[in-house]
């Protein structure tokens, strides 16, 4: 009898357990893998951790790393002594990672270190910036990994102007699209979010705030702020804070400037999220994932950013960029956006299978020897 492939496959934090979600989803073909799951403990808030794992039904990790917070190199140092023992002990086929955090970057680390194949959710996507930790991640990341399981056309084409084989590269779209179709009739059935805090369909905004680019610089921050200050005079802003923007707030006195028409609140589950980003009338964040999620749903989004790793929403209409430095740009440009569409018949992220192309693809490659080094 075939003794099944062993995979593990590393997350922290809450983007990633949504991808991982549905990928491990289709790794349970008895016989064929064995996945174990490890929790780095990059997210250990509760509503950014045991909520999505209940929710997602994602199986309970067989490790917990309980990193938590730290500067990067603190909390990748951390990460990367226990992924180190813990894959010297399971000796897996192969690592499985995603994304564009620490835990991405100590999990290809510790793998490459050890030779055993990475193969990395979500390759090649680019920002062009470099002060980004994520970007820097990514880029170690890819270059690392063994199978590149790339979203978008466009990931190929940055992957190889890297210099990155094309052998290595699989187009296979994206696996949050896969999730966005898994769990959004779900969140319909399940959630209550909308009744619970009142809201009126189409008749607020969403907004997030996570990044250290904008929760680390003040000058930011404050911009942020006021512009969502400003933007609440016409509509109600929710705003589910995530601990680092909640930290952020107090260090700085700006907890007590938030104006009566935003309403902040602690970070929600994932069906509840998908709920209330359904029902806004507009998104304004700092997150990748939920610039894609906005378009899932056909939300329009503005992105608290200079750039974005997924430019094609912009081309698209979907999305587009606020410029920090001019508040009263950004609050036209949020309020111009209510109500604009897109392309509406243009879906650049796959068809929703992308969660089984990468296991068909991961059985192919095994078996065949193709990609792996160890």
């Amino acid at each position: 009898m075939t003794k099944a492939t062993k995979i593990v496959t590393i997350v922290g934090a809450r983007p990633q357990f949504v991808k991982a979600a549905v990928v491990s989803q289709a790794l349970k073909r008895p016989g064929v893998f064995e996945e174990i799951i490890v929790h780095t403990g990059q997210h250990y808030d509760e509503n950014l951790s045991d909520i999505f794992f209940a929710e997602l039904g994602i199986p309970d990790p067989a490790y917990h790393l309980g990193v938590g917070s730290g500067t990067h190199a603190v909390q990748t140092a951390k990460m990367l002594e226990a992924i180190e023992g813990l894959l010297i002990r399971e000796n897996p086929q192969i690592v499985l990672i995603y994304g564009d955090t620490n835990s991405t970057l100590a999990g290809a680390l510790a793998a490459a270190k050890l030779r055993i194949p990475v193969a990395h959710v979500e390759a090649g996507l680019r920002s062009q910036n470099r002060d980004m930790p994520e970007e820097i991640n990514r880029i170690v990341a890819d270059h690392l990994s063994a199978i590149l399981f790339a979203p978008t056309t466009g990931a190929v084409e940055q992957l190889q102007k890297e210099g990155i084989s094309p052998t290595n590269i699989c187009l296979v779209g994206d696996v949050m699209y896969d999730a966005a179709l898994t769990y959004g009739s779900r969140s319909d059935a399940v959630s209550g979010v909308i009744e619970t805090l009142s809201l009126k369909r189409s008749e607020y905004v969403l907004c997030t705030v996570h990044r250290a680019e904008n929760t680390d610089d003040e000058s930011r921050l404050r911009a942020i702020i006021d512009v969502l200050n400003k933007v609440a005079r016409e509509l109600p802003v929710i705003l589910p804070l995530h601990p680092r923007t909640l930290s952020a707030l107090k260090r700085i006195g700006l907890d007590g400037s938030v104006g009566e028409g935003i309403r902040l609140l602690s970070p929600l589950g994932y069906l509840d999220m998908i709920a209330v980003q359904k029902n806004a009338a507009i998104i304004i964040t700092d997150s990748g994932g939920v610039q894609k999620e906005a378009f899932f749903y056909r939300v329009p989004c503005v992105t608290l950013r200079n750039e974005t790793e997924w430019q094609e929403l912009v081309d698209l209409g979907w999305n587009r960029l606020a410029n920090l430095n001019d508040v009263a740009g950004s609050v036209r440009t949020i309020l111009e956006s209510i109500g604009r569409s897109g392309i509406q018949d243009v879906q650049p992220y796959g068809r929703g299978d992308a969660a089984d192309k990468i296991v068909r693809i991961l059985s192919q490659r095994i078996s065949s020897r193709v990609c792996v080094s160890k």
